[in-house]
C-alpha cells in the first residue's frame, strides 16, 4: 500500500463524513430535534453495558468543523510531510485523535468522556513528541503532565457521580444543581476544562506544545484539543452557572487572555505567537462562557478554529520556504515572492482581529457587546478590551515583520509557490474563513440580537482596534530593546517576556524543592552517614587493624624479639592461672 494512498482514504472520509454531519445538523436545526441513542453492547443477566451517544445541533456542528479542519490538515500533511519515512504513522495518529474527539463530543456520558478526553491527551503527547528530541520529550511531557491533572477531576467526578443514578450526567444537570455534590462536581468539572485549555495557571504548554509538527498544531493545538475544554463547559453550563468558581473562572480567563495578548508581542517564534493568540481567543471563549453565554462561546468556538487552522497552516508553509526557520526576523517581503500564501496569512490574521464581515467579527463583535450590556465591573471590562487592541497590535506586527519588511535570511534564496496540494487544502479553510461567520449566526441563533449602545461604547471595538494598530505598526519599526529601555525595567519586561514566570513555575517550581531535598539526602545518607556505617566505616576499621598487624610483620629483630617475650609471658600466665 502506497503511503499517500491513506492520505486519500481519510481524506475523502473525513470531508463525506463532514458533509453528512453539515445535512444532519441543518435538518435538526429545522426540526428542533435532538436524538439520544443508547446502544447496548451486553446484557448479562440484569447486567447491562450501554453505550449512550447525543446527537443536538451543538454537537453535529463541531463534529462537521472538526472533520472540516482534519480532512483539510491530512491532505495538507500529504505535501507537508512527503519527506517523512513513516507517513501512514503520523496520519493513524490524526485519525485516532479526531475518533477521540468525536468521541468526547457525542457523548452524553462521563465515563466515555474520560475515555475521549484521555484519548486526546495520549495522542497529543505521541504527536508533540514526533520529532525526537530533548526539547519535544520536555514540551511533551509538560503538555501530557499539565493535562494529567484534569484527567483526574474527571476521574473523580466519576466517583461522586457514584451518589446518581447513573454516570449519564446530561439528566442530573437542571434538577440536581442545588445539591451539594453537584457543586463539587462542578468545581472539578471546571479545573478539568481549565488544564485543557491551558487557562492560568496551566499556560505553560500551549506554546510549548509547538514542538510537534505544523499540520498538528493546526488540527491540535489550534481547533480541536484545546476547545474541548470549551466544549465540556458548554455542556456542563446549567450547572455553573451560579456558583462562586465560575466568578473565579472569569478573572483567571481574562487574565489568560490579557497575558497572551501581551507576551506575543515579546515573541519571536512565528509559532510561538499564533500559539499565545490561540491561548487569548481560548480566554476569550472561557470568560465570556463564565458569565453565562455559552452561544457566543460555542459561535467563537467554531469561527476561530476555521481561521486559526488556516493561520498555522500559512505558517507552516512559510517555515518550510524559510529553510526550516521560525524566527519572524529572518522572513520580510513575502507577499512578493509567494502572493497566493500571503493572501490566506492575511485574510486569516485579519479574521482574528475582528475586521468587519470576516469569521471573527461576528462572534468577537457580539460577545464585546454584551459585555458592555453587562453589569461587570471595571477590571473586566478592561482586561476585554485592551485585550481586543493587544491582538490587533501583535497582528500588525506580525505582518510587519512577515510582509512589509526587507527579506532577512540568506543572500542566495529560493522562494516558490510551494505545491498546490496545500494551497487547495489551505483554500478549503479560507472560504470558511469569510463565510462561516455569518452562516453560523443564521445557523447557531434563531433570532437576530439587537444590542443598543451609546455610540462611544459602540465604536469602542473600532478605537482599541485602531489604537493596537497603530501601536503594531509603530512598535515594528522601532527597536523593541529602545521602547523596553524608556518604559519598562529589565525586570518587569522579562516577566511579562516569559509569560508571567508560569513556564518556569510549572517546571522547576514544581520540582525543585523535591529534587534538591533528594540531592541532601544523597548526600547525608547515601554518601554520609550508611557509607560511614557500612562499607566505609568497615574498611577503615579493617584497615586499622591490618596495619597494627603489619607492624608485627615488618623484618624487624628488635620488634620479633619483644614479640616473642611477650607471647612467652603470656603462656607463662596463662599456665599459673590454671
Amino acid at each position: 500500500m502506497n503511503k499517500y494512498s491513506l492520505c486519500f482514504i481519510s481524506f475523502f472520509f473525513l470531508f463525506f463524513f463532514m458533509l453528512l454531519n453539515f445535512f444532519l445538523s441543518i435538518y435538526f436545526i429545522m426540526q428542533e430535534m435532538v436524538l439520544f441513542l443508547e446502544w447496548e453492547i451486553i446484557s448479562f443477566n440484569s447486567m447491562n453495558l450501554v453505550m449512550s451517544i447525543l446527537l443536538d445541533p451543538v454537537s453535529l456542528v463541531f463534529m462537521m468543523f472538526v472533520s472540516l479542519i482534519s480532512s483539510s490538515v491530512i491532505m495538507y500533511s500529504k505535501s507537508y510531510m512527503s519527506s517523512e519515512l513513516n507517513l501512514s504513522r503520523f496520519i493513524i495518529l490524526v485519525l485516532l485523535f479526531v475518533f477521540s474527539m468525536i468521541l468526547l463530543i457525542i457523548s452524553p456520558n462521563i465515563i466515555s468522556i474520560i475515555l475521549g478526553w484521555d484519548g486526546l491527551g495520549l495522542v497529543s503527547y505521541c504527536l508533540v513528541i514526533y520529532y525526537q528530541n530533548v526539547k519535544s520529550y520536555n514540551a511533551g511531557m509538560l503538555t501530557v503532565l499539565s493535562n494529567r491533572i484534569g484527567d483526574v477531576m474527571i476521574l473523580m467526578v466519576i466517583a461522586w457521580m457514584m451518589n446518581y443514578g447513573s454516570w449519564n450526567y446530561i439528566f442530573y444537570l437542571n434538577f440536581m444543581s442545588n445539591d451539594f455534590a453537584m457543586k463539587i462536581i462542578g468545581v472539578m468539572i471546571i479545573l478539568a476544562a481549565m488544564t485543557k485549555s491551558a487557562q492560568i495557571p496551566f499556560s505553560s504548554w500551549l506554546p510549548a506544545a509547538m514542538a510537534a509538527p505544523t499540520p498538528v498544531s493546526a488540527l491540535v493545538h489550534s481547533s480541536t484539543l484545546v476547545t474541548a475544554g470549551v466544549y465540556l463547559l458548554i455542556r456542563f453550563n446549567n450547572l455553573l452557572v451560579d456558583t462562586m468558581f465560575i466568578k473565579v473562572l472569569l478573572l483567571l480567563s481574562g487574565l489568560t487572555m490579557f497575558m497572551a495578548g501581551v507576551c506575543a508581542n515579546y515573541e519571536f517564534d512565528l509559532k510561538k505567537i499564533i500559539a499565545l493568540s490561540t491561548l487569548s481567543q481560548l480566554g476569550l471563549m472561557m470568560s465570556i462562557l463564565s458569565m453565562g453565554y455559552y452561544e457566543l462561546a460555542y459561535f467563537h468556538l467554531l469561527t476561530h478554529a476555521m481561521f486559526k487552522a488556516l493561520l498555522f497552516m500559512c505558517a507552516g508553509k512559510v517555515i518550510h520556504l524559510m529553510n526550516d526557520n521560525q524566527d519572524i526576523r529572518m522572513m520580510g517581503g513575502l507577499s512578493l515572492y509567494i502572493p497566493l500564501t500571503s493572501l490566506c496569512l492575511n485574510i486569516s490574521n485579519l479574521a482574528l482581529c475582528g475586521i468587519p464581515f470576516l469569521a471573527g467579527f461576528y462572534s468577537k463583535d457580539l460577545i464585546l457587546e454584551v459585555v458592555s450590556m453587562s453589569n461587570l465591573n471595571f477590571l473586566i471590562f478592561y482586561l476585554y478590551y485592551i485585550s481586543t487592541g493587544l491582538t490587533m497590535f501583535y497582528t500588525i506586527r506580525l505582518l510587519m515583520y512577515l510582509m512589509v519588511n526587507d527579506y532577512n535570511l540568506l543572500v542566495i534564496y529560493n522562494l516558490f509557490e510551494e505545491d498546490y496540494i496545500m494551497l487547495k487544502s489551505m483554500f478549503i479553510l479560507l472560504f470558511m474563513s469569510l463565510v462561516s461567520g455569518g452562516g453560523l449566526s443564521w445557523m447557531i441563533f434563531s433570532y437576530p440580537y439587537m444590542i443598543y449602545l451609546p455610540f462611544n461604547l459602540k465604536m469602542m471595538v473600532i478605537y482599541v482596534s485602531l489604537m493596537g494598530m497603530f501601536m503594531g505598526v509603530l512598535i515594528s519599526n522601532m527597536k523593541i530593546y529602545s521602547l523596553n529601555k524608556f518604559m519598562l525595567t529589565y525586570n518587569l519586561s522579562s516577566f511579562l517576556t516569559l509569560m508571567w514566570f508560569m513556564p518556569s513555575l510549572s517546571t522547576y517550581g514544581l520540582n525543585y524543592y523535591f529534587l534538591n531535598y533528594g540531592q541532601k539526602l544523597l548526600m547525608n545518607v547515601d554518601m554520609g552517614w550508611s557509607e560511614l556505617y557500612s562499607g566505609q566505616g568497615m574498611y577503615k576499621v579493617i584497615k586499622y587493624y591490618s596495619l597494627v598487624n603489619y607492624i608485627y610483620q615488618m623484618n624487624n629483630f628488635k620488634i620479633y624479639l619483644y614479640s616473642f617475650v611477650l607471647w612467652m609471658m603470656i603462656y607463662f600466665f596463662m599456665i599459673m592461672l590454671l
